[in-house]
């Protein structure tokens, strides 16, 4: 089966709906299906075409360069012109998607959608967000299956956009990261924030409740792992607080899983605080690493924790709340089981599942107009 994958962003960039695309294609050319990668390049610096881990990645120009809206009328184009017998849509946060959504309705290929929603720092993106469903409802309406990462996304975005909730399918992302090196030890005083540096993710909520931490742990200590364009406010709120001595800021590379699986192996606590997740892969990360964890309570974080996978605390909590909160994880040393948690393999059957449902014993292959095209090669499925 010739699979096409439309998403804003995917490697070298890592992030969720990255990760994913990552973890999931080269299993599903494992399986025998053809993965191209249809994505964005705002800087203008990327290969236009790459072969990664099995898939074939074209990259199309968007702008604006600065923001995460991603105009990119090379998608329609590139749509148009290929010849799949299914396209997954990763995301629906950006204008890659109605572009994409549009071409995939006129030209006839089935097309399955999986949200992947996050939450936002801007105030106008927030509050244009209902605008933004009743507009894509029309265009979503159309696909063969929409997929939730979470139980919670799935019913949000039934009710949201008013689709039945059997046209959804809960697959929910991965946890699956490198062992630990065997010189790496649990310290017992270390918090890791980790995901990227946005407002709504919450890090400065960590920050904030440190100094009341310190005084009930005195050893604490916080590492915010991820970039992001809100990294500046940190590091002020980091100045203010007199915490340059307790609080590290820095990236870890999405390449390097190892280093990743090191630091997170030696925490004694993962926190996020985050506003709005629908399945945090960072979350997830950390539990198969078998560290304690502690979110907000909403969003699939509750339900993460409703199903006792970690611990939630109330959203509103303030900083002393956090405080006590975090010194108790610390104090308990608590030891988490091998918890069975969703994986990448049975993440990328499901999909292959999906795709072989919707298309039963059917040939949909079209052919794009005058015949075949340069791009994507054709490749035996």
């Amino acid at each position: 089966m010739r699979i096409l994958m439309v998403a804003a962003r995917c490697y070298p960039f890592m992030g969720g709906i990255e990760t994913h695309i990552q973890e999931v294609g080269p299993r599903l050319a494992a399986r025998g299906h053809t993965v191209d990668v249809l994505t964005t390049d705002p800087s203008g610096e990327l290969p236009v075409e790459e072969e990664v881990s099995g898939m074939h990645l074209q990259r199309v120009p968007a702008w604006p360069r600065e923001l995460d809206l991603y105009v990119a009328p090379g998608i329609y184009t590139a749509i148009r012109r290929g010849a799949w017998d299914m396209i997954h849509f990763q995301g629906y946060s950006t204008f890659v998607v109605p572009i994409g959504l549009l071409a995939a309705v006129r030209g006839e290929v089935p097309f399955i959608l999986t949200f992947h929603s996050g939450g936002h720092s801007s105030r106008l993106r927030n509050a244009v967000r209902g605008t933004q469903h009743a507009l894509l409802r029309p265009l979503v309406a159309r696909a063969a299956r929409l997929i939730g990462v979470s139980e919670f996304e799935a019913n949000f975005f039934s009710a949201r956009m008013r689709l039945p909730r059997e046209r959804f399918v809960v697959i929910p992302n991965g946890a699956a990261m490198p062992a630990a090196s065997t010189s790496v030890k649990i310290d017992p005083h270390l918090i890791v924030s980790g995901g990227r540096l946005e407002r709504y993710k919450g890090h400065h909520r960590a920050i904030a409740a440190l100094p009341e931490l310190i005084r009930r742990v005195p050893d604490a200590r916080l590492h915010v792992v991820g970039t992001g364009p809100y990294e500046g406010e940190l590091r002020r709120l980091v100045a203010t607080l007199g915490l340059e001595k307790r609080v590290t800021i820095a990236s870890i590379p999405g390449s390097d899983r190892q280093k990743m699986a090191d630091l997170l192996a030696s925490a004694a606590l993962f926190v996020l605080f985050s506003e709005y997740e629908a399945h945090p892969i960072a979350v997830m990360e950390a539990l198969s690493l078998r560290r304690p964890v502690l979110v907000s309570n909403t969003s699939g974080l509750g339900e993460l924790a409703a199903n006792g996978l970690c611990r939630a605390i109330p959203r509103n909590a303030g900083p002393g709340e956090l405080a006590a909160a975090m010194a108790e994880e610390l104090k308990a040393h608590r030891q988490v089981p091998d918890l069975a948690l969703p994986d990448w393999d049975a993440c990328a059957q499901a999909l292959s599942n999906v795709y072989c449902d919707v298309l039963g014993s059917r040939s949909t292959v079209r052919l794009p107009p005058g015949g075949a095209t340069s791009w994507p090669p054709v490749r035996r499925a």
